[in-house]
């Protein structure tokens, strides 16, 4: 409680008493306690959330002198997120409320590169019949997340000459999204959404963590002192166009050659596996063949981890997490490609920088995207500075 005085400001608005909530449920007394707030102020802080639908009051047993004290907790049922998830492949949308539980979500199959007039028409049909069947109705929908496959200008949520994702680049997705559901819209890479989402679910109380996406392409999104870090351009964490230290000068999307996504993304891995006479078109036929003992492949997704550890020592060197965590399609044949990844990591890497280093699979696993996206919503749309917006807005409705 002393460290909270000390975090927060001196006379709290209704924001910040609602993070309080937001994080467990409280008393008034707690409340004035660690705020330093007379009860009054108190009081009618928690009846401007309670008139916005944000908070609910529960009794707590009672003792056994005078009566109990009422408990204040956050409603995550007081709205809705749609989050997005856009692959080379593949669109997964979940619907989740404002605890990011998911409530419903669905998944198919869709090549990028129809462009973001197809793909976005898809997202938006599917966006609706979530809803649909969740029995939401769209006016409790609080905003939308939106992780794609390159890199993105966080200001405006528009690609920046995306490599795999041909007639996507400069183009508006905010506007689009924004016009079929009429909420804010967030729009992110997908590595970085996919580190938001395993740090939220698996490693809060870890400031320092990467999360490294295998998959058609290879990205990573970074979180030092708890926040992703985008970079100047939206392009921070692009490894997936670093070159490979003497690998194989393969051409790359990117206009390069010998990236470590044109050595190691799925098309590589599934060509390496067609020379050695195994039959595959996709990454889930790569894992597979793994989870089935393939020699051969195996040994392709062994290697992919060898290489992959190259190029991460040095950011393992440089950034010095303490979680390495691993997703992607890939990841779902984790032993042999982390097994990879910690041979050369390492190896290569100093001793002190991997002293604690933990190298695991996504414990988020395929939902990362999703949650990842779910939490940028709910992290935004709750914000002191959106509540306070929130709470003002219902008071100057009611005043007129």
């Amino acid at each position: 409680m002393e460290e909270l005085q000390r975090i927060l400001p001196r006379a709290p608005g209704v924001g910040e008493v609602f993070q309080l909530l937001r994080a467990e449920p409280r008393t008034r007394a707690q409340l004035v306690a660690i705020t330093g707030q007379a009860r009054s102020t108190i009081a009618a802080r928690l009846d401007s959330l309670s008139e916005v639908g944000l908070i609910g009051q529960i009794g707590e047993r009672s003792s056994a002198m005078g009566r109990p004290a009422a408990s204040f907790y956050f409603r995550p049922d007081a709205g809705a997120v749609l989050a997005v998830d856009i692959g080379a492949s593949h669109v997964r949308v979940g619907l989740t409320d404002l605890s990011v539980r998911i409530l419903t979500e669905s998944q198919v199959a869709l090549n990028v590169e129809e462009g973001p007039e197809v793909v976005l028409a898809r997202v938006i049909e599917i966006g609706h019949e979530l809803l649909a069947t969740a029995g939401i109705p769209a006016s409790h929908l609080k905003g939308v997340g939106v992780g794609v496959p390159g890199p993105v200008t966080h200001s405006s949520g528009r690609p920046s000459s995306p490599p795999i994702m041909p007639g996507w680049d400069g183009y508006d997705i905010v506007g689009a999204l924004q016009t079929a559901f009429g909420v804010p819209i967030y729009v992110d890479n997908d590595a970085n959404i996919m580190a938001i989402g395993e740090h939220a679910m698996a490693w809060k109380d870890v400031p320092d963590l990467v999360f490294v996406k295998f998959a058609t392409g290879v990205g990573m999104g970074i979180i030092l002192d708890g926040q992703i870090r985008r970079g100047a351009q939206g392009s921070s964490g692009d490894i997936g166009h670093i070159r490979v230290p003497g690998g194989p000068p393969n051409p790359c999307h990117c206009g390069g050659t010998g990236c470590l996504e044109a050595v190691i993304g799925v098309p590589a891995l599934l060509e390496q596996l067609t020379a050695a006479g195994r039959t595959a078109s996709s990454g889930a036929d790569i894992v597979s063949l793994v989870r089935s003992g393939d020699k051969a492949a195996m040994q392709v997704m062994r290697d992919a981890g060898r290489t992959a550890g190259e190029v991460l020592a040095g950011v393992v060197s440089l950034l010095n997490p303490s979680v390495i965590a691993v997703g992607g399609i890939l990841a779902q044949a984790h032993e042999q490609l982390i097994a990879g990844i910690r041979e050369s990591v390492y190896a290569k890497s100093l001793p002190l920088a991997t002293h604690d280093l933990r190298i695991n699979a996504s414990i988020a696993g395929p939902r990362a995207g999703i949650i990842g996206a779910s939490t940028l919503v709910c992290d935004q749309v709750l914000s002191p500075a959106a509540i306070e917006a929130m709470v003002d807005g219902t008071d100057a409705r009611e005043g007129e």
